[in-house]
């Protein structure tokens, strides 16, 4: 039986079930607590920062003064139109968004660390703050950094003369502005880290909830100008990363030095607080787009002008360029654009900074496409599954606009696999009759793909000066013939060690339970880049694919020296080494003899259970449709999903219970963002909702059984046969929930272009549409 395919329990639940998981806070007891003295303001003149009048003993205050040998974090991409800007672990003389962390006070308990904390005397001359897009580009806008002309970081242009073309011949031309506001990942588990020195070997060990600890681990050693071997870096149980936990953060490197300094353990852990004002942002995006369509329906060309608020740092290792040229790159999505012509910007404001979050620009893209398919269609009189028919990509491979290369996929049949379930017709009727009844029912669709598990090429396609991509596993068979396979990938949630250890298991014919994956912990595993993009099942499943099929030749060959028969003769399976005439082996025994017994393989020479493999593709493209009914009551404006319909292709589905979770997830925080997530600014720069009172994240109420169809397209484009899906969920649902809402509100002749659709934008909506 192949473990591949598997609706397998993941090995990682009881632990965490049972409350046994080993969490930052968990690793922190004993150590000293650290709190973050931060900025009251966005934006200001630093004049003095004075500890408290009563230091008991054996307090600590930090500020930068202390630091002088503590480099900037200044991340790279080597292109003519990006502005690097440098990052201080803590500001000496200025500072730029309100949260930013300017001082670290250390007590025995963190209650003592936070009231020391508080009675720090911050001096700070304010400066006017520019906080929106629109105010950081207007002429004689403060700047935010002088290195940045017109509060500009990043810059992407693409202009073609067949795009002029395309809208010269347009039987119909569609323009919307389309409007995304500032959003947070919120993981159950904030930042958090614990450094901790040892005198007898005089190395730092910093277990942090992150996502990328081999990453983290060489950016620290460069700032602090200490030997990366002088530094363990551990992500243990991770309590959510979504992106946020990809970046470095100050707060890190300033524990590692606090430990190296006094020679001790030092620990933080974010507050809630702490998480919604000054951790890292996403998603506050505007964009302009303009679509050409003949008579038929055809996309002819497509414009978009694209500005990002970047907040007032360029986030480690990924740059502000992650958002605003993703969304150039790959706005065409799953269509067929002749032509585009784009141009992108990244704003650097006086806010928290912008890093990925599950999806990144995509559901922001995918919600301005989809809308724009349902403006054409209202526009040409055409029905909207028809008009996306006609346009959606058919034949693979296929380049796009910008020149990526679109592998296999089911873009259409996902499309109508959906329409079918939903029975658009029966739905239509039941629409009528609710209205007749003063009920507001509405269906939307979203069609778009994925990019994932792209390698080194695609990165360094970007021009970045850290160029992430590849992964490597180290996988060896012990002694008593279980496996150990070290990869580098640093899984949070996502089941990756069940998943990979099946992938394991089929190319070594064992029980999956009895292969460990071993990662998150740069001492004990091959450097790579963590996990994110929806990249691990592809590239580190492939590394393990390839790690195991020559772990599995060796296996062979050591088989066939102990049953005297040819290794093309010999077959794994069922935890034996079976030869001809059934005559076989225990894996365990063969193991063994291996280890112990290496007299009886001394003509081949250093034979043994180890092996490696490495893989860096390209990339491949998942794809799926989000088809959702809502009724939306006009008189409060609030949402209720009746049905929401996921059809997903993923191609092969190494775990289906795995990869469904991972798309209720998705969905799950695609819906809080589709109407309810906003992270809102005063005009000075405060930040206004720092409480889950006020940034407010759904529930089991809001969000509703998630019904999941698969479809399997087999690309050549990975080894394993799977394509990422971790985000996935996340990029279709706010594009069609708000289709689903304007096509609802039709009767009152609103049109939903901007998230969070909140009650309050909703009746604001509808009252503009009533005569008074």
């Amino acid at each position: 039986m192949n473990w591949v395919g598997r609706r397998l329990v993941r090995f990682e639940d009881p632990a965490l079930l049972r409350g046994e998981g080993r969490y930052i806070a968990d690793i922190a007891i004993g150590a000293r607590a650290v709190r973050f003295v931060r900025s009251p303001v966005a934006a200001g003149r630093i004049v003095a920062l004075r500890p408290p009048p009563d230091m008991p003993p054996g307090a600590i205050f930090v500020t930068a003064a202390d630091m002088p040998e503590v480099g900037v974090i200044k991340p790279m991409l080597h292109r003519f139109d990006y502005r690097p800007v440098e990052q201080p672990v803590l500001p000496r003389d200025r500072v730029h968004f309100f949260g930013q962390p300017i001082a670290a006070i250390v007590a025995d308990t963190p209650e003592l660390a936070e009231d020391l904390a508080e009675l720090v005397e911050v001096e700070i001359e304010a400066d006017t703050a520019v906080v929106d897009l629109d105010d950081a580009l207007l002429p004689g806008a403060p700047l935010v950094h002088a290195v940045a002309p017109g509060n500009v970081m990043v810059e992407g242009l693409l202009r073609n003369p067949a795009c002029d073309a395309g809208f010269a011949a347009a039987h119909c031309v569609v323009e919307m502005t389309v409007r995304s506001r500032r959003q947070n990942a919120t993981p159950l588990e904030g930042r958090g880290g614990c450094a901790e020195y040892d005198r007898a070997t005089g190395r730092v060990r910093l277990s942090a909830s992150l996502q990328m600890p081999h990453m983290i681990r060489t950016g620290i050693a460069d700032l602090l100008g200490m030997p990366e071997a002088d530094l363990q870096v551990v992500a243990p149980d991770v309590g959510g990363g979504f992106g946020q936990k990809m970046s470095m953060f100050p707060e890190y490197p300033v524990l590692v030095w606090l430990a190296r300094r006094h020679r001790g353990a030092f620990a933080w852990i974010e507050d809630r607080n702490e998480n919604l004002t000054a951790s890292a942002h996403s998603r506050d995006q505007r964009h302009v787009l303009r679509g050409a369509f003949d008579a038929e329906g055809h996309l002819l060309a497509l414009d978009a002008e694209i500005l990002a608020n970047v907040g007032a740092f360029s986030c480690y290792p990924t740059t502000s360029g992650v958002e605003p040229l993703m969304a150039f790159a790959e706005y065409p999505g799953p269509y067929k654009v002749p032509a585009y012509a784009a141009r992108a910007r990244g704003v650097i404001t006086h806010t928290c900074p912008i890093a990925p979050y599950r999806g990144v620009s995509r559901p922001v893209i995918t919600f301005g496409i989809e809308r724009l398919m349902d403006r054409a269609a209202l526009a040409l009189g055409m029905d909207s599954v028809e008009l996306r028919r006609r346009n959606l990509v058919d034949s693979f491979p296929h380049r796009t606009a910008t020149g990526l290369m679109l592998d296999e996929a089911s873009y259409i049949e996902a499309m109508d696999t959906a329409v079918a379930k939903l029975d658009i017709p029966a739905f239509r009727a039941r629409q009528k009759a609710a209205r007749a009844e003063g009920r507001f029912l509405g269906l939307g669709l979203a069609v778009f793909n994925e990019r994932t598990g792209y390698g080194t090429p695609a990165f360094a396609a970007r021009g970045m000066g850290i160029v992430p991509g590849y992964e490597v596993v180290d996988i060896a068979m012990l002694a008593t013939g279980e496996v150990e396979a070290r990869i580098g990938a640093s899984p949070h949630g996502q089941g990756l060690r069940t998943a990979l250890a099946q992938i394991i298991a089929d190319e070594l014919g064992m029980d999956a339970a009895r292969i460990r994956i071993i990662h998150g912990d740069t001492d004990r595993t091959p450097y790579g880049w963590g996990t994110f993009a929806s990249r691990s099942a592809v590239i580190s499943g492939g590394a393990c694919q390839i790690a195991a099929q020559r772990l599995a030749a060796r296996l062979r060959q050591g088989a066939a020296r102990l049953l005297q028969t040819s290794e093309d003769r010999i077959v794994l399976r069922d935890g034996l080494a079976v030869g001809e005439n059934d005559a076989s082996v225990p894996l365990d025994t063969l193991a063994r003899q291996v280890h112990q017994r290496s007299d009886l393989f001394s003509d081949v020479g250093g034979f043994n259970l180890a092996e490696s493999g490495s893989y860096d593709p390209s990339g491949t493209f998942s794809n799926a449709c989000h088809a959702v009914i809502v009724e939306v009551d006009a008189e409060t404006g609030h949402v209720r999903i009746e049905r929401y319909l996921v059809v997903e292709d993923a191609g092969r589905i190494i775990n289906p219970l795995i990869a469904d979770g991972q798309v209720r997830g998705g969905v799950a925080q695609g819906i809080g963002n589709a109407l309810m997530e906003e992270i809102i600014h005063a005009e000075d720069g405060n930040v206004l909702t720092g409480t889950l009172a006020d940034f407010i994240p759904p529930t089991l109420a809001e969000i509703p059984e998630i019904e999941i169809h698969h479809l399997v397209t087999i690309s050549a484009a990975t080894i394993t046969g799977a394509k990422g899906l971790g985000e996935g969920g996340a990029i279709g649902a706010p594009a069609a929930i708000c289709n689903a809402i304007s096509d609802a509100l039709v009767p009152f002749g609103v049109d939903i272009a901007e998230f969070p659709a909140t009650p309050g934008r909703i009746r604001a909506l509808i009252r503009g549409r009533i005569p008074a």
